[in-house]
């Protein structure tokens, strides 16, 4: 019967509302934690699958190595500003054909071709 007592004086000076909280705001941080490392392994994946990946032939221009020639040139249609307002913003675009000149990104491999390490014949 004493541990009613023991009872009844934590829960008239408010123990039981500290306890809550306390539990609360440990389940809050546990959930913060989680969600945490979570979003970690979700940007490792993303890494290592980009990790694979080949690199993407880019130029300069942003445009892939298929739209510029064997000498450079880019063959692209771009947007290009024709009007500006007071702001010195543009307010009406104009299609044109890409300036770029020099494709600078990685150079991809045509073929490759290793000779025979070892002589089968003998």
């Amino acid at each position: 019967m004493d541990w009613i007592w023991v009872v009844l004086i934590v829960f008239w000076t408010g123990g039981f509302a500290w306890i809550a909280d306390n539990v609360r705001t440990a389940l809050r941080n546990r959930h913060e934690r989680r969600m945490q490392v979570l979003e970690a392994d979700r940007q490792e994946r993303l890494a290592v699958e980009a990790a694979h990946q080949p690199p993407e032939p880019v130029c300069g221009c942003t445009h892939h190595l298929a739209k510029h020639d064997k000498k450079g040139k880019c063959h692209e249609r771009v947007e290009v500003p024709t009007a500006w307002d007071e702001n010195k913003k543009p307010v009406r675009y104009e299609s044109a054909q890409c300036n770029c000149q020099q494709y600078v990104g990685p150079q991809p491999l045509s073929q490759v071709f290793a000779d025979e390490l070892t002589d089968r014949a003998g």
